[in-house]
């Protein structure tokens, strides 16, 4: 495993690339996957030491759930939205749709999305879960390839492939 701390950020190479990881004491802020190389290893600072490992499960195996404090930044209604798709199950999607009315508005379909979109933390909190209501694969801040491969690999132990 190769990690390195630079400006207050942890990289760590996994399947996906290198994982961006922000967080304090308080919690993991974001994550997010860059393209490039990272140069070396370095000490894993003690507040993501537990993000590192559970990442690191679940690319490994198709790990049920991914437990660490959390601190992302966003509004009101993207933590609710963020909420509740912590609630998804490992290996299930849910469309916007349905996500909006298990937030009691069916209304909101739009703004779910946008609150997906700007997840920060969208390895560990399952946007990659959110589909389309016609169950099509649906934008994802890491890249639809992400997406495919993570939905893919969680579903690896039910079934061949989903996508």
């Amino acid at each position: 495993m190769k990690i390195q701390k630079i400006n207050g950020h942890l990289l760590y190479r996994n399947p996906l690339g290198v994982a961006k990881i922000t967080g304090d004491k308080n919690g993991i802020s974001a994550v997010s996957i860059l393209d490039n190389q990272i140069p070396s290893t370095a000490k894993i600072p003690e507040s993501l030491l537990d993000c590192v490992t559970q990442l690191k499960a679940c690319f490994n195996t198709a790990l049920k759930s991914i437990g660490l404090p959390l601190n992302p930044k966003g509004s009101r209604l993207q933590k609710k939205v963020w909420h509740e798709l912590q609630k998804t199950p490992v290996a299930i999607t849910v469309s916007y749709l349905n996500l909006s009315r298990q937030l009691g508005d069916v209304k909101a379909i739009p703004a779910v999305a946008r609150a997906n979109e700007k997840n920060p933390l969208w390895i560990i909190v399952p946007y990659l879960r959110g589909i389309g209501s016609d169950e099509s694969l649906t934008d994802y801040a890491g890249g639809l390839h992400r997406k495919v491969w993570l939905l893919n690999h969680q579903h690896k132990y039910k079934q061949q492939t989903l996508f």
